[in-house]
């Protein structure tokens, strides 16, 4: 193609929006001169079916709930004034308590101010106030963040081992809606046992952010916990960061959260425009259709060139996957839907796997996400003329023109800087492009499924788990293979997961359960 023809291309289908300080440019994703036009009618039926689910049509039929986390940044568009005001007074209680905080009022019990944070969540309870909190901080914290986001006992140890005597001045927020969801369960109770351990109260370090009447809500309210925070049932948790799971955290690090709720909220006036090519939204659910032929054919390799934005990737992993990967259509007919996401930053995957996407299988497209602002002042020269900065911009435009000279597609979203409001600007852009896209390949972007099946299958596990360790109780100092454990408990098709239930059982202390090692492994004795 020639440089006046890429010029052309360029300018054709670049998107600019002012007024959210961000552009998107999808010349590279190889698309047919007539592709945005053969999809606008499905594209206005995607806006439709938005607006619906913005009014508040019910677009959670497994819950009978509907989906309403474009309404945290515009209560107004709230389908009643009691969501509305509820929605306000929560805001107002994040800042107030975060004031409260911040001043001293509200103190630990040593009578120092709190310092530091513990987040305890999973999923979108922990993935959102993570990125922000990456994303935003810095050495002028108002408090700093830890997470337990996992139930990895050493991944606990290691969080708590960075906080050490610290824990006395350390705020623990437990966040789950249900109140009842087993990881969190868990962070709680080690949090809980890592507090006492120190001899302090964890009632007067912890608050709960928490569905109205949960587990969590009555175990707060019972134990006089600092606060309380809600969350909706119209707000799942891959959505969840512009409420109390993301605010409150971030408000409480120091993060401007009117900011962040105001770039949101833009984000969503320009990505509400019917306009195809002026909504930049629209333009990415096209431009992953396009990729992927509508049934998942590429993988999205996403690639911001700025380290903030290091957990971007992370993120949206949830908010997309969770949102895309569907087993069936909105009719009934089984479609295995599914967009997978992968990325770190650049320039660092330069040196990682460039070399797969330039010359290796053609299975995916790259996001690359270009922050013109390279620091706070100005830089110093690594070479005469030339900075740092200068360097992560030549290595982002070179790796994209070396994709597209093979013919590989990229998209470039270009942002100023990284501040409050362009995050809230991204998250809002990539939650209202994962539902134009849904619609465009009918599916439904707001349940899960596959996740409550995973959930159920963990429960078997555990319950066999806890058969087995009665077993070997019951008969002391006898030793069974995997396959007798199995047969005497009347589950001889589970007898590999008897297996490895026993390996873990006899690799920690914690049951006594002893392993007496055979060749082959599997033959081995177990004994309680």
């Amino acid at each position: 193609m020639s440089s006046a023809n890429s010029w052309q291309r360029y300018t054709k289908n670049l998107c600019t929006a002012a007024e959210i300080g961000l552009m998107l440019d999808i010349s590279r994703m190889n698309l047919e001169d007539d592709f945005i036009a053969s999809m606008e009618d499905a594209m206005q039926r995607a806006f439709a079916a938005m607006a619906d689910l913005e009014k508040g049509s019910v677009a959670n039929p497994d819950e009978g709930r509907m989906v309403g986390h474009y309404w945290l940044r515009a209560p107004g568009l709230a389908p009643s004034a009691e969501i509305t005001a509820e929605i306000g007074f929560a805001l107002r209680a994040v800042k107030e308590f975060s004031a409260d905080i911040h001043d001293g009022v509200v103190a630990a019990p040593c009578g120092r101010r709190f310092s530091r944070i513990l987040v305890v969540g999973i999923g979108g309870s922990a993935l959102g106030p993570q990125f922000v909190s990456d994303a935003l901080g810095g050495s002028g914290d108002r408090m700093q963040c830890h997470f337990f986001d996992n139930t990895d006992p050493d991944g606990m140890d290691r969080v708590l081992a960075g906080i050490g005597p610290a824990l006395a001045e350390t705020l623990c927020i437990v966040i789950s809606k249900s109140g009842g969801t087993k990881e969190t369960r868990n962070g709680m109770l080690e949090a809980m046992a890592a507090y006492a351990r120190l001899g302090l109260d964890f009632n007067r370090h912890a608050v709960a952010i928490t569905g109205r009447g949960s587990e969590l809500d009555d175990l707060a309210l019972e134990q006089g916990w600092l606060a309380r925070f809600p969350m909706w049932d119209w707000v799942g948790g891959r959505t969840s960061v512009t409420s109390a799971v993301g605010l409150l955290p971030a408000a409480l690090q120091g993060v401007e959260i009117d900011r962040l709720l105001e770039g949101a909220r833009l984000c969503d006036v320009v990505t509400r425009r019917g306009e195809t090519r002026r909504n930049p939204a629209a333009l990415l659910a096209l431009a992953w259709y396009h990729a992927t032929g509508g049934g998942g054919r590429r993988d999205m390799v996403l690639l911001p060139y700025k380290d903030r934005l290091l957990l971007f990737s992370r993120y949206l992993q949830q908010l997309i996957m969770e949102s895309i990967g569907k087993e069936r259509d909105l009719a009934g007919r089984v479609v295995n839907q599914g967009l997978s996401v992968y990325g770190n930053k650049g320039s660092t995957d330069q040196h990682a796997y460039v070399q797969q996407l330039r010359e290796g299988v053609d299975n995916f497209f790259v996001t690359f996400i270009e922050v013109l602002r390279d620091r706070e002042g100005g830089s110093l020269a690594v070479e005469p003329g030339i900075t740092s900065g200068d360097y992560l911009a030549g290595f982002l435009h070179g790796t994209r023109e070396a994709l597209s000279e093979a013919g590989r597609g990229s998209l470039t979203i270009t942002v100023e800087k990284i501040d409050p409001f362009t995050i809230g600007v991204l998250i809002a852009l990539y939650e209202r492009a994962v539902g134009l896209y849904a619609s465009l390949v009918g599916i439904n972007a707001y349940h899960q499924p596959g996740v409550e099946a995973g959930k159920r299958a963990a429960g078997q596990v555990l319950a066999l788990q806890k058969s087995v360790v009665s077993l070997l109780r019951g008969s002391a100092g006898k030793g069974y293979s995997a396959a007798e454990v199995a047969d005497l408990l009347g589950y001889p098709e589970r007898t590999e997961m008897a297996f490895r239930i026993l390996l873990h059982l006899s690799a920690n202390p914690d049951h006594s359960v002893a392993m007496e090692r055979r060749e082959p492994l599997w033959e081995s004795r177990f004994m309680g």
